[in-house]
């Protein structure tokens, strides 16, 4: 197995997982379990950044991420899961490095910046949410990872992370923490099935992967197309046609799809067909999932048992980190 450690965790439980995640890392997940040491986390702190006054509604799907976990094949038997509220070195190693933060470098992070536009926060920003990139930089480094799948929106955060691993280890005798660099996925992002520039339970365009055949049939018949296709022998438009974006990203034969898209373009061929290919496709990929999360989610002492295994595992090696950052930096240690 690779040394390398792999950390995740950009996934807060504040809804069912979707197909964005699947595409976006989910996929990623299930192979480097089998060749690298990895922890997935379940943000449920960096969920009630934009939740605190909803408490529940981050609790309430702890669990069902847990079954959407397993459900895509996620082994615990090969992948650390653990809960972030569980491991208390994590909230310690963030109140250490804000220290060394500034509010100015927080506000210029880009995805900061655009996540506070979309949620609307102006002045009830909550002070968690603006510090987040910083939760996540001691979520990375408290397992020394060195890569961290994620999308392309995610790389400001891990300039952020290497950032504050600089500054740490430069004011330690030696180096403690880790560098660590963005996995990116092979696919762009997936737009929401609304044609939205991405798909997002915040937003409500999501198609999560317990989505029903009908939910499906829904979604895809839904999605937007050309507005100008009018005709079928009409040329359309390939940019911007959601369901090209995700026939480019689940069917599992490229060629067919090259030749629908040539077909499309030049005329000839209708957006019923080109829906119709993307559902047999989409129903086809979630079938399995669904069924097998349902099995899982009707176990949740099982669940809650993997999750306390793994957080666990995951305390000892946080804790260590913890422990030699404060020895680092000349703090009692208490433990």
């Amino acid at each position: 197995m690779n040394n390398t450690k792999v950390i995740l965790t950009g996934d807060r439980p504040t809804g069912k997982l979707h197909l964005g995640h699947y595409v976006g890392s989910l996929r990623q997940r299930v192979a480097l379990q089998h060749t690298h040491q990895q922890y997935i986390l379940i943000a449920d702190l960096q969920g009630l950044t934009d939740n605190g006054n909803t408490p529940q509604k981050v609790s309430n799907h702890i669990l069902e991420v847990m079954a959407d976990y397993l459900a895509t094949g996620i082994d615990p038997e090969k992948t650390t899961l653990c809960l972030q509220s569980a491991l208390p070195a994590l909230a310690e190693l963030t109140m250490l490095y804000m220290n060394i933060v500034t509010v100015a470098r927080v506000e210029r992070n880009p995805t900061v910046k655009s996540e506070i536009a979309q949620k609307g926060f102006s002045r009830a920003l909550p002070v968690g949410f603006m510090a987040y990139p910083i939760s996540q930089a001691a979520d990375i480094t408290a397992f020394q990872a060195e890569l961290v799948p994620a999308g392309d929106d995610q790389q400001p955060m891990i300039e952020q992370t290497n950032e504050i691993v600089r500054k740490m280890n430069s004011l330690t005798d030696k180096p403690i923490l880790r560098h660590c660099e963005a996995l990116l996925s092979q696919t762009g992002r997936l737009p929401g099935i609304d044609g939205g520039a991405k798909m997002s339970k915040s937003l409500g365009n999501t198609l999560t992967l317990s989505a029903s055949e009908d939910e499906i049939h829904l979604a895809v018949s839904a999605m937007y197309t050309d507005p100008n296709h009018l005709r079928v022998n009409d040329p359309g438009q390939i940019q911007g046609n959601v369901v090209f974006s995700y026939l480019d990203a689940f069917h599992p034969c490229k060629e067919k799809v090259a030749a629908m898209k040539a077909h499309y373009a030049r005329g000839g061929l209708g957006d019923r067909i080109c829906k119709n290919e993307l559902e047999e496709c989409l129903q086809a990929l979630i079938a399995p999932i669904r069924t097998r999360r349902a099995e899982f989610i009707q176990d949740k002492a099982t669940l809650l048992s993997l999750l306390r295994q793994g957080s666990e595992r995951a305390m000892a090696v946080s804790q260590q980190t913890l422990y030699d950052v404060k020895r680092g930096l000349g703090l009692p240690v208490m433990f």
